[in-house]
């Protein structure tokens, strides 16, 4: 030779003779993309619904809005007011008012059954009564079918979540719950949060369906700004009348959704190292083939003076190059399959259904194609090596 070769035309060279070969292969390196693109399928998959949950329970709160409990609750479910406290709450410092009143809507919630339209199986549903401030207390909350419900009337309308996913709530048409006979007379939108996935009705009506008398679970307050937010809570908590729990609902809710999220990514994540384990064999089963195939080219190469490094690389970046288009193919089929899938859980503080979409956001993408380039390269490294530490005389002998 003339002189030594540029280090990086070895290995453009020497991958380029990989991936010329690649139809002759096409069996197995079929069988290594199917299996990466289906890992990375699988792990976005499910994480976007973890992410999916998550962003239903951000979007149900605002840095201007809290959340007040009684003391020592981490849920409606487990909290009681009194009236004489809710009225405290709507008077306190740092509550928004309009000439209506202040902003603060004292809330009652209780757990009914209702069927799922996908299954027809009984489920936990939502069921809340609000004060008129409720519907200025949530800004994005709007009818988009009927009316609002009349106050001192069982009438209720229905969260667009619900009304998608469970039967019997279309407008017009009357439900049976506990004493009373339900209209539903409207469906209303939340912004995409967890209201959507409820059914509300006038407190007072609810109070006395359940025989709950003058109580109540939490209070929803505006307040005139998030920095407001801390004068609200001193004064709330530092009364000797009250003993109550405060949090700003961006807080609250993230808090809400920490059991699912946990729950989901750990299946996630356990499932598609299952799966990963299954795709590095695949894709070293691809590159030995690969390394097998290419006995007396490699070893020509390397007779003419490419360096072990240049072929090890090169083995290396055709192994990360397939894992690509496996994690490529596989993000997008999660993303076609996926992404604004409509569905039902079960928020595990609330003990009631959720209805939020699923979500596959550009950082699950991405971090799908960094499983599938952790396997290539992985999968790879070996049969790099056993590339590289072949004896030249002996590989051309091979064939």
């Amino acid at each position: 030779m003339a002189g030594p070769l540029n280090w990086f035309s070895q290995i453009a060279s020497v991958t380029k003779f990989g991936l010329l070969g690649i139809p002759q292969r096409r069996g197995s390196v079929a069988a290594a993309v199917i299996g990466i693109a289906g890992v990375v399928t699988v792990l976005v998959g499910v994480l976007s619904i973890a992410a999916g949950f998550t962003r239903v329970m951000e979007t149900s709160g605002s840095p201007d809005a809290a959340i007040v409990l009684r003391s020592g609750a981490d849920s409606e479910m487990v909290s009681g007011l009194s009236r004489d406290t809710t009225r405290i709450v709507a008077d306190a410092p740092g509550v928004a008012r309009t000439p209506e009143g202040p902003l603060a809507s004292a809330e009652l919630f209780v757990i009914i059954n209702l069927p799922k339209r996908s299954t027809g199986t009984d489920v936990n549903v939502p069921f809340r009564g609000v004060e008129p401030a409720a519907f200025k207390v949530r800004d994005q909350l709007k009818i988009v079918e009927g009316r609002a419900f009349e106050r001192g009337k069982n009438e209720i309308i229905v969260g667009v979540g619900a009304a998608r996913e469970f039967a019997g709530l279309e407008v017009g048409r009357t439900l049976l719950i506990g004493r009373y006979e339900w209209p539903v007379v409207g469906i209303f939108s939340a912004g995409g949060g967890t209201a959507e996935s409820e059914i509300w009705t006038d407190a007072t009506i609810l109070q006395s369906a359940y025989n709950r008398g003058t109580s109540y679970q939490s209070v929803y307050a505006r307040l005139n700004s998030p920095a407001a937010f801390d004068t609200f809570k001193d004064a709330l908590t530092t009364d000797p009348r009250l003993n109550v729990k405060v949090a700003r609902q961006t807080d609250y809710f993230a808090d809400q959704s920490t059991m699912v999220t946990k729950l989901v990514t750990t299946l996630g994540y356990i499932v598609a190292s299952l799966m990963a384990v299954g795709a590095i064999f695949g894709a070293l089963n691809t590159m030995y083939s690969s390394v097998s195939a290419r006995t007396r080219e490699i070893a020509t190469l390397r007779a003419l003076g490419f360096g072990r490094g240049a072929v090890v690389v090169s083995v290396m970046l055709e192994s990360i190059a397939l894992a690509l288009a496996g994690g490529a193919s596989g993000a997008g089929v999660a993303y076609l399959v996926f992404n604004g899938f409509r569905a039902a859980t079960m928020n595990w503080q609330s003990f009631s259904q959720v209805t939020f979409a699923f979500a596959v956001t550009p950082q699950l993408l991405a971090q799908g194609i960094i499983w599938a380039t952790l396997i290539g390269l992985i999968g790879g490294l070996l049969p790099a090596i056993r590339a590289a530490r072949q004896p030249v005389a002996v590989a051309l002998r091979e064939l």
